[in-house]
């Protein structure tokens, strides 16, 4: 859908330059000025993703310094893709959510190998991708239960929250008779500087500073640098290195090995987790910008969406997570961002970040932690979005968001999520609200982790 339909250009702001009609910024009512300012805040918002991302998926065992360089990698192509092609002021990079579910749910928790996991990535973005284009994306956003969509949502910010929680030692493993997880040591230094840390955020966040969170993450890496001796400095600039025989993981991915019945669910989770987080996010980003037309529909929203799927699969090929439209973008559009120089200007940047991967070793986990707790913090909002009046849907929303933190496992807790949604509703004689769609995703959960299960106990008694 072109903007030239649902924007008129004001009489007294002619576009000056190529670079002006490029990006419709006078119609829009911008400047250039205000887009490369929007840009950099925006960048300022999410560059902390450089450091979260390698430190999650090194916890799984991917090589820290090739994530960092993919995590790049895929912010500057997703959002140059987004700003030159779909035009809007939306940056993308690896999802933080779904870098989760890939290290945690994905390696860790069915101890996927790194170029397996890589190659669910990619087979994720392809299936994404061909269900944006091909429409069938907007047709499950239509017929997908609300409750189970937000309950992920709950779910996966519980399960940052424990994360990161753990990785700095604030929960423990609960080594007495009880519950699993007890209270760790409240007087360790990684414990003190992760919730001093958090209050930080909170409260930066609150007062709107751009980069707030990355501000944390700095001060605090260098109050490590200072107190803790396991921190040290590696310097501040070096080349990237792409080859096999370095630390990238470009093309390190094994698609067939994603493709063993075992792995398909797990694919299919990721795209249904994708499918709400990204889309509810441009579609919130849009929104702030001003750029929905007058039936309250994206401009270019096609494009944008398909720039959204078709980054996960650069992600999966450069050795990243899957990609997303990052919620940051909006800091962006409220500094005035409007096109999609915004977003141009975020993947130049993120080239730049190539050459300071030596400063992602001097992060420690307790500085990174206060962020994932905050993401973890945020998703929780979800808890809003759910209808109790329709306590099917709602309950089985939270059911599915319990049980992703309690099995540790994503797909475990979606897959709950619809089987307690059909057969509720099937047994509270709401069969009508039910659709095929949610029908045929609960069965094929359900079958493929019956499969995995099945297949798991066959390897067992061998």
């Amino acid at each position: 859908m072109s903007a030239d339909s649902t924007h008129q250009r004001p009489s007294h702001s002619e576009p000056q330059s190529k670079l002006d009609r490029y990006f419709e910024i006078s119609a829009r009512g911008s400047n250039v000025k205000q887009e490369v300012i929007a840009g950099l805040t925006t960048f300022l918002a999410m560059v902390y993703s450089v450091i979260v991302v390698p430190s999650m998926l090194g916890a799984a065992g991917f090589n820290q310094g090739g994530v960092f360089i993919a995590t790049c990698l895929v912010a500057a192509f997703g959002s140059l893709l987004m700003g030159l092609w779909a035009r809007l002021p939306m940056a993308i990079g690896c999802a933080i959510s779904l870098t989760a579910f890939t290290a945690f749910s994905l390696v860790l928790g069915q101890g996927v190998s790194v170029p397996v996991a890589l190659g669910a990535v990619f087979f994720m973005g392809v299936v994404f991708t061909v269900i944006t284009v091909t429409g069938v994306r907007t047709w499950i956003m239509k017929n997908m239960p609300n409750g189970i969509a937000h309950g992920t949502g709950i779910g996966i910010g519980l399960f940052l929250l424990l994360i990161a929680a753990n990785g700095v030692g604030l929960v423990i493993k609960n080594p007495a008779e009880g519950l699993p997880v007890a209270f760790g040591d409240f007087t360790a230094f990684p414990v003190i500087m992760s919730i001093l840390g958090l209050a930080a955020i909170l409260g930066l966040e609150k007062r709107r500073v751009p980069g707030g969170i990355l501000l944390v993450i700095i001060a605090i890496s260098i109050i490590g640098l200072i107190f803790d001796p396991k921190v040290t400095f590696h310097g501040f600039f070096a080349l990237p290195t792409f080859g096999h025989d370095g630390e990238s993981l470009l093309g390190s991915m094994d698609i067939m090995g994603a493709l063993n019945p075992v792995i398909l669910p797990t694919v299919l989770a990721l795209v249904m987790t994708a499918i709400f987080d990204a889309t509810g996010t441009i579609r919130a980003v849009a929104g702030q910008a001003n750029l929905l037309n007058q039936r309250g529909h994206i401009i270019s929203g096609g494009k944008a969406l398909t720039a959204d799927s078709v980054s996960s699969i650069f992600a999966g090929f450069v050795g990243g997570s899957p990609a997303a439209v990052y919620i940051e973008s909006a800091a962006g559009t409220a500094a005035g961002g409007k096109t999609g120089l915004t977003a141009t200007t975020v993947g130049v940047l993120f080239l730049f970040m190539l050459f300071l991967a030596p400063l992602s070793y001097l992060v420690p986990a307790y500085a990174t932690a206060p962020a994932l707790m905050y993401v973890g913090l945020l998703m929780l909002s979800n808890v809003s979005k759910l209808d109790m009046e329709d306590s099917v849907d709602a309950l089985s929303g939270l059911l599915c968001a319990v049980f992703i933190v309690l099995t540790g496992n994503i797909v475990t807790g979606i897959m709950l999520g619809f089987a307690a949604l059909v057969i509720g509703r099937l047994i509270s004689g709401e069969v009508k609200k039910l659709n095929i769609g949610t029908v045929v995703i609960a069965i094929a959960l359900v079958a493929g982790r019956f499969n995995r299960s099945l297949t798991i106990s066959v390897i067992m008694n061998k």
